[in-house]
């Protein structure tokens, strides 16, 4: 009987910890308010609020070659951008493909004509070639989300 009642409460653990996984903090314009939204559900109200849709220009290219990168180094990359929209740009969210990238959101409002940079830090783990990536989800016409790239090779330190 103990081994259900574990078997259960280890099943009903890993269950509750993988539906987490899928909820993302992100800010609405009052930037006071947090809400736990699924990264679907930011992309649909982005999509959804086409009024106050604007454009971003990526004054870098979206793709960075860091070349050769020591083994458990902390790497941090950023890739700049421009509203040249009409309204203001907010960056709803910012999610990385794993967890050894943290990404940063920035929290304010972007100005039409304002540049930003999107933050995003890599622990170095792993050798070999690497390929990250950074989702962007923002209030911008024609797309809601901007798929940001770096690649690399991790050489092993001894």
């Amino acid at each position: 009987m103990k081994k259900i009642v574990l078997i259960l409460a280890l099943a009903t653990s890993l269950y509750a910890c993988k539906s987490a996984d899928k909820k993302v903090s992100s800010t609405t314009n009052d930037t006071s308010k947090v809400t736990t939204q699924t990264k679907e559900e930011i992309e649909k109200a982005a999509a959804a609020d086409t009024a106050n849709a604007t454009s971003i220009q990526w004054l870098d290219s979206t793709t960075l070659n860091l070349g050769k990168l020591k083994q458990n180094q902390e790497v941090e990359v950023t890739f700049k951008f421009k509203n040249i929209g009409t309204k203001n740009l907010v960056i709803q969210n910012v999610t990385a493909g794993c967890g050894c990238t943290i990404p940063e959101t920035p929290k304010e409002p972007f100005a039409p004509g304002q540049e930003g940079v999107i933050k995003a830090k890599y622990n170095g783990s792993g050798s070999g070639i690497i390929s990250k990536h950074v989702t962007v989800t923002a209030n911008t016409k024609p797309t809601t989300t901007h798929e940001l790239t770096f690649t690399g090779e991790v050489i092993e330190t001894k």
